[in-house]
């Protein structure tokens, strides 16, 4: 596409964002100050028609972006710099909540608040984190509470069922070697340590390293890689004219309910994790409800070890621009108020 026809078809994309309208060529002869001829502009138009970026709803009506469109307008974007009060302002509220968990909340709050569509934030724990310590605790009929606490703060917890009861002293003893031998150490460089100890022949007769297993096998260094996922501003969509049915509004709504569908949707459209901002238009791949929504999202990988991923989903007409901004500096805040 040459300049001038990328230039009619920005005009055209960002006027129908604005009035959700189709756009004339004397709109877009207006938009340019008069530089090209409504003349000129409706043969580009015609040139972009057949090429697939153009769409015409009625016989006599201007024309309206397609998926293809939106996609070759927003390949030219730059990432804006955010305002230093706004900036800041980010990272004051992100740093006033104390937990992963608290501050993934506040993030999806933050880009639906900044956005006006709707926010996501979720953290995707890895054999990277670092352990800080573990506690197992004895509970009735034969079952264990195991707690994981990571350096990053983030605890989980699971309870067990075992094949024969744990004292608890003999729990307090696994714990202590854990913590003693492990704290600080990620989890994924623990369990090859633990899996060399256990192939070595005096494992055998070692009841420590036998109970151990036996936990290891009820997941013990596994409970804490479960993804957080936090949403928020689905009822922005209601407020879109979009071609959005009560049907289909009710059938995003119900995809959105399923957090592995929100997992599916954020591995499957930003798998850059070098913080850079990517772009989806249309998502109808992964769901056919979604074919008029796009997501804006960026990777941060986190010191502790989290991936940790913050997007917007909102409709084609959307400020890509307004959005993209958002999303990198909300991501590089998280990442500065982490380190």
């Amino acid at each position: 596409m040459n300049p001038r026809a990328h230039g009619i078809l920005n005009a055209i994309v960002e006027s129908y964002i604005e009035t959700g309208e189709p756009v004339a060529s004397r709109t877009v002869a207006r938009a340019g100050g008069g530089q090209l001829s409504p003349a000129t502009i409706r043969n580009v138009m015609a040139d972009l028609y057949d090429d697939g970026y153009l769409a015409q709803p009625h016989t006599s009506a201007g024309r309206i972006p397609t998926l293809k469109a939106f996609r070759a307008y927003t390949e030219k974007l730059s990432t804006r710099r955010m305002a230093a009060p706004e900036l800041h302002r980010v990272r004051t509220e992100l740093r006033r909540s104390g937990t992963v968990e608290e501050r993934l909340e506040r993030t999806s709050h933050l880009l639906t608040e900044m956005t006006h569509h709707v926010g996501i934030a979720a953290a995707i724990p890895t054999d990277a984190q670092a352990l800080h310590k573990v506690e197992l605790v004895a509970l009735a009929d034969r079952r264990v509470l195991m707690i994981v606490e990571t350096q990053d703060r983030i605890v989980r917890n699971r309870v067990v069922s075992m094949d024969s009861a744990v004292a608890q002293d003999e729990l307090l003893t696994i714990r202590n070697f854990l913590n003693e031998n492990y704290a600080g150490w990620t989890l994924g460089r623990i369990r090859i340590d633990l899996q060399a100890r256990l192939a070595e022949e005096r494992a055998r007769y070692d009841v420590l390293l036998q109970h151990l297993q036996r936990f290891c096998e009820k997941g013990l260094l596994e409970i804490g890689l479960a993804p957080e996922v936090h949403l928020e501003g689905t009822s922005n969509l209601v407020g879109h004219d979009l071609a959005f049915r009560r049907e289909k509004l009710r059938e995003i709504l119900r995809t959105f309910e399923e957090k592995q569908k929100l997992l599916d949707l954020l591995e499957r459209f930003l798998e850059q994790g070098d913080g850079s901002v990517a772009i989806q238009v249309g998502l109808g791949d992964l769901h056919p409800s979604l074919q008029d929504l796009s997501l804006i999202g960026v990777t941060v990988s986190l010191p502790s070890g989290l991936s940790t991923r913050v997007a917007v989903l909102g409709p084609l007409r959307m400020n890509y621009g307004q959005a993209m901004s958002t999303v990198f500096h909300v991501g590089e805040a998280i990442q500065a108020v982490s380190a």
